[in-house]
């Protein structure tokens, strides 16, 4: 009797997390991300080539990156329209600092630095002083390219001075076969992931996104957190733009010009909730490799890149309907 009590509560609890499993959009996107790349596999002879994937997994890295900010901006009821714009802004400043002669370390540091002062910007004006994240955002959406414009004369930087090769590697270089802006999402996802888990500050981003005005009663400080949030997420853009300037060799005032609906999309495709309180970190990062497979299948297949707007944008609205009858359906039961 003893034994088979134990069997069937072992029982019990794998189907439960089976079902949780299932119920997750997340996996599902996984199991969409294999299907195609299985699909692309069997229908041309480049996409399982070794260096044909290390530039999927290279790319989708950048993608990556920042949806972990998103992520954490959208759990907590907001949006961040200028992740575009920082890792441009914070490109720029490690190009200028570099190409005056001052190494690696210092122009990383100072693009960093750039990052989070637009960061608290966003979350200042945001939690203090009440303006809605997607006019705020948007806003500086526009200021961050205009600075980076105003830095740089609107002229391309591709020398980097004596850290140059340093550079190079960090952002197109590779370690173990494995592309190096790779590694840093795998361990960005793993601080990220642990941060929302087991963190008194992860608990807290959840909770003014399901219910702010309930987080607020239980004493959360909640414009401090949304401040940390918005911080956070240009944070994540910033190192992708120290990257991005490494893989590409030269920094454009256009680097990363409508790169806030790819960001957007993965967060969302992944499993994120618009209104707040539900997010994933693996899902985010599911969500980014599926839209760069979507784009790498296009090439390969000869279908006009155009097309990956009109996919990127359906599969946004898909997801949200989706997340939108999932959450009726509960509510009705």
């Amino acid at each position: 009797m003893a034994a088979s009590g134990i069997e069937d509560a072992i029982g019990q609890r794998s189907h439960g997390l089976l079902s949780r499993m299932l119920g997750q959009q997340a996996f599902w996107v996984f199991i969409a991300a294999v299907l195609a790349c299985l699909a692309l596999t069997a229908l041309t002879d480049t996409f399982a080539t070794p260096q044909n994937l290390f530039n999927v997994t290279r790319n989708f890295a950048f993608v990556g990156i920042m949806a972990l900010g998103m992520t954490v901006v959208i759990i907590s009821g907001g949006i961040d329209l200028s992740v575009g714009s920082v890792l441009c802004l914070s490109a720029m400043v490690l190009a200028i600092t570099m190409n005056a002669g001052h190494p690696l370390w210092l122009g990383c540091a100072t693009a960093l630095a750039a990052s989070l002062v637009v960061g608290t910007i966003n979350g200042v004006l945001i939690a203090y002083v009440r303006i809605p994240s997607f006019v705020v955002t948007l806003g500086m959406l526009s200021v961050g390219r205009g600075t980076a414009m105003v830095l740089s004369q609107n002229k391309m930087i591709f020398q980097f001075g004596p850290d140059e090769k340093l550079l190079f590697w960090l952002g197109g270089g590779s370690t173990f076969g494995i592309a190096n802006p790779v590694i840093v999402l795998a361990l960005l996802a793993v601080v990220t992931a642990l941060m929302l888990k087991w963190t008194r500050w992860g608990c807290h981003v959840f909770a003014i996104g399901s219910n702010e005005k309930a987080a607020v009663l239980t004493g959360i400080g909640v414009r401090r957190l949304k401040v940390s949030v918005f911080i956070f997420s240009s944070l994540m853009a910033g190192i992708a733009g120290i990257l991005e300037a490494g893989w590409l060799g030269g920094v454009t005032t256009n680097l990363g010009q409508s790169m806030e609906l790819g960001v957007i999309a993965a967060t969302v495709i992944g499993g994120a909730n618009l209104m707040g309180g539900a997010g994933t970190v693996f899902g985010s990062v599911v969500g980014a490799a599926l839209i760069e497979v979507i784009r790498n299948s296009l090439i390969l297949l000869g279908i006009s890149t155009f097309w990956q707007g009109i996919f990127v944008g359906s599969f946004i609205v898909i997801a949200v309907a989706f997340d939108r009858i999932r959450a009726n359906r509960e509510s009705d039961g």
